[in-house]
């Protein structure tokens, strides 16, 4: 029996706004899912703290919600611990890049394979409209009445430099070309980024779905070139009359779970708990 939208859904009341972002996402995430063939069983999402916090209330698989910042290390645990899982992590802006942040490089150049959504609103809406990490310099909030005085982050270049090896941004205003994105995402060995503009309809209203509707462009359409890494951070620095969506670059290289002699086989959680210690005892004799 084939999976339906339905099948994942949890029957949780949905408390994000009207119009919110989030819906397209979680939308999207499950239509990823059920074309890809993959069972609730076999995915575990692990959700942080914002407003995105609560996809994993929505979304029925395995869920493991955390605490502020700390998505990537727990995802890397669970897919460690059971490679055999697809492992996705979602998080804000600000859960990504202000107090997650000193955790996202390492994920990034260990090559973890699994993907991270970022549901990038430029601004903190659960705590009710903040200046966040991604916020543009000058952009004027409760926090920030004469402009923001510092650069926003920049998420794409951010991953480029941290050295992933699937880089993607997608719009939710665009639910079909983010589910192939999220589609291609999922299915890359290694660590994938797919930050998506995701407009906050109550506290953001500069960065809104006309805002992008009149600016994002697909890369797909221009003929870039996913391999070139020069390219790919060009097409990152832009942002103004034109905004890329789309796969910036892709890299083939060995995952983390590789680089253990231990996870070769199959899953840690699947191997018997008994061994023979004998040769590393010998070790120290």
């Amino acid at each position: 029996m084939s999976l339906t939208m339905k099948d994942l859904d949890t029957g949780a009341p949905n408390t994000w706004c009207p119009g919110c972002g989030n819906f397209s996402i979680l939308m999207t995430v499950k239509q990823a899912i059920i074309q890809l063939g993959l069972k609730p069983s076999q995915v575990v999402a692990v959700s942080g703290i914002g407003c995105h916090g609560k996809t994993t209330d929505y979304l029925k698989v395995n869920t493991f919600h955390v605490i502020h910042g700390r998505v990537l290390p727990a995802a890397t645990a669970i897919r460690l611990a059971n490679h055999g899982l697809t492992v996705l992590g979602f998080a804000g802006d600000g859960d990504a890049f202000n107090i997650g942040m000193g955790h996202f490089p390492h994920a990034a150049r260990r090559n973890v394979d699994m993907t991270y959504i970022v549901h990038d609103n430029l601004i903190y809406g659960l705590t009710t409209g903040q200046v966040s990490p991604t916020s543009k310099q000058g952009f004027v909030t409760k926090t920030s009445p004469r402009g923001s005085p510092e650069p926003g982050v920049n998420p794409l270049t951010q991953s480029l430099t941290g050295n992933a090896t699937f880089v993607a941004r997608t719009f939710a205003g665009e639910p079909k070309h983010m589910t192939e994105v999220l589609k291609r995402a999922i299915q890359h060995r290694g660590f994938a980024v797919v930050d998506v503009l995701q407009p906050c309809v109550t506290f953001n209203r500069v960065n809104t779905y006309e805002f992008y509707k009149q600016r994002v462009y697909k890369l797909e359409d221009e003929g870039h070139d996913e391999g070139d890494f020069t390219a790919a951070y060009k097409r990152a620095l832009e942002w103004g009359d034109r905004i890329p969506i789309g796969v910036f670059y892709v890299e083939d290289r060995p995952t983390y779970e590789e680089s253990f002699p231990a996870l070769s086989g199959e899953p840690l959680v699947g191997q018997p708990l008994r061994r023979d210690l004998s040769r590393l005892l010998a070790e120290f004799m």
